[in-house]
């Protein structure tokens, strides 16, 4: 049942690649102009990190094909962004009408069809034909006059850095793509008295596109009842193949009953979500009906097949880890709820342990987890099953949303997970264990300036340069704590922030 992933396979996504030219220098250009972008889309599409359909739309010489182009990409579906280009010169004034209806995230690529100078043969044919030099100086000023938000790369087309960055920005469309009409389906409320997991949702849908609901937690719990026999079979089946399963929850071990109740609440939980067309959820402890356990094994596979979870009725982050894993789709890695749990405070070695009470998503590890039964200790439920492992060592991103009143804030911390120096055979839940950037106490220090989330997505299939694009894309703050923080500079620039936005200062 595994593999029924609701992250799309980004080849079947599409950015139209967008020249701007004029009629000035006359069809003779122009055809070359045409020529020279076709040559310049088709080494992008050699490079791997770009995981999209580049398609070259004719090129764009008038305010009308502008206009008509534009809104052609605002209605395709498949299209999540436009990448623009001014090969020669096209005057500016000629994109307002269309930037100014433009519903699609845009990247500005700064380029040219040579990557050298051709000093030998260089006339002024030539320089009549490459004038982008100035041409998307030109169109860089209506962006900024217009206030559209972009991204710029700037280079030739078989430069790799260039290709990772128009790559990192088509990612992160296909997340702005997807939280459009996202639905998450909550099934009773926040934990109470807790702060940071509650949050506007009607802004929410403003801002991001999503739509936060609330569902009774007995209707899924009829839908667990209704799961056959044969079904919680085949999915038992599954778990025997695909995990390290300890003998009391094997075929003939005491505890068989218990696995089989976390099997129907997948496939209880599956239905649910397919039919209503979800993509993320979340659930409480303190509101769980009916249930006879605290879904865990069956939240870690769906966050597994890209679904996003938040706990405790928390849907800020359902809805980033949904996200992120349309961001990582086809790397190696995955994306998980996470929470810092507990450090290792050694001066100069500290670690930040995380992990939550059942649901952390195996997406993170390559090794084989082992699926086991423990008490909850929280919930007065049955004990749940769960999937226990580490996450791969190597660099990875925690990202949290906090409501701060008239705005959303993301804050993203760049880390390094790290192999336990130390079995720990007494935690039984998925955890990672990371040295966070550019060290602990810059870190801790600049997350809790921020007023961030103690829930967050942890993903190690991207990096941080997506997230910055998806900011960008969403005109939310986005608050980075990286190899270069200082607590300094970093409490000013949200106050800076504040003061542009409005509402509170943080410091």
């Amino acid at each position: 049942m595994q593999g029924n992933t609701v992250v799309p396979v980004l080849s079947d996504l599409e950015v139209w690649f967008l020249v701007g030219s004029q009629g000035l220098y006359g069809e003779e250009t122009l055809r070359q102009v045409a020529e020279q972008s076709r040559q310049v889309v088709g080494m992008l599409a050699q490079h791997s990190d770009i995981p999209v359909r580049l398609v070259l739309k004719p090129t764009l010489t008038d305010s009308d094909a502008i206009v008509a182009t534009l809104g052609a990409a605002n209605a395709d579906p498949a299209v999540i962004g436009v990448i623009t280009w001014m090969h020669t010169f096209s005057p500016a004034k000629m994109w307002i009408r269309g930037l100014s209806a433009l519903r699609k995230p845009l990247l500005h690529f700064h380029t040219q069809a040579n990557r050298d100078l051709p000093y030998g043969e260089l006339d002024f044919d030539f320089m009549n034909l490459n004038q982008s030099a100035h041409g998307d100086r030109e169109y860089g000023y209506i962006l900024s006059r217009l206030g559209v938000r972009r991204k710029s790369v700037v280079g030739h087309a078989s430069d790799p850095r260039v290709a990772r960055e128009i790559g990192s920005w088509c990612r992160a469309a296909a997340a702005w793509h997807a939280a459009q009409g996202m639905r998450v389906a909550r099934f009773g409320d926040n934990m109470r008295y807790v702060a940071v997991t509650e949050g506007d949702k009607t802004e929410a849908e403003a801002v991001f596109g999503v739509s936060v609901n609330t569902w009774p937690v007995n209707e899924l719990a009829e839908l667990v009842d209704q799961v056959s026999d044969a079904a919680v079979d085949d999915l038992v089946a599954e778990y025997d193949d695909s995990y390290d399963v300890v003998p009391e929850l094997r075929a003939d071990g005491d505890r068989r009953d218990a696995l089989r109740y976390a099997a129907r609440e997948e496939i209880a939980l599956r239905e649910f979500l397919v039919s209503g067309g979800f993509t993320a959820f979340t659930d409480t402890f303190e509101d769980l009906g009916a249930l006879r356990q605290l879904p865990g094994l069956a939240v870690q596979r769906l966050m597994a097949d890209g679904y996003g979870f938040g706990a405790e009725g928390d849907w800020k982050t359902a809805v980033l880890v949904h996200l992120a894993a349309v961001m990582g789709s086809g790397l190696p890695g995955g994306a998980s709820l996470m929470e810092d749990y507990t450090y290792h405070l050694e001066p100069g070695r500290e670690l930040i342990l995380g992990a939550h009470m059942l649901e952390v998503s195996p997406s993170l590890t390559t090794a084989k987890p082992t699926l086991e039964i423990h008490p909850l200790g929280i919930g007065g439920r049955e004990d749940p099953c769960r999937l226990v492992f580490t996450a791969d060592p190597g660099p990875a991103v925690v990202v949290a949303m906090s409501d701060v009143r008239n705005r959303f804030r993301l804050i993203a911390n760049a880390v390094e997970n790290v192999t336990p120096v130390e079995d720990l055979p007494n935690l039984p839940v998925g955890r990672a264990i990371w040295r966070p950037k550019p060290d602990f106490v810059t870190s801790a220090t600049c997350w809790l300036a921020a007023g961030a989330a103690h829930h967050t997505v942890m993903t190690n299939a991207v990096g941080m340069e997506v997230f910055v694009d998806f900011a960008r894309m969403a005109d939310v703050e986005l608050a980075v704590i990286d190899e270069g923080t200082q607590v300094v500079s970093f409490e000013q620039s949200l106050n800076v922030v504040a003061a542009y936005r409005g509402g509170p200062a943080p410091m």
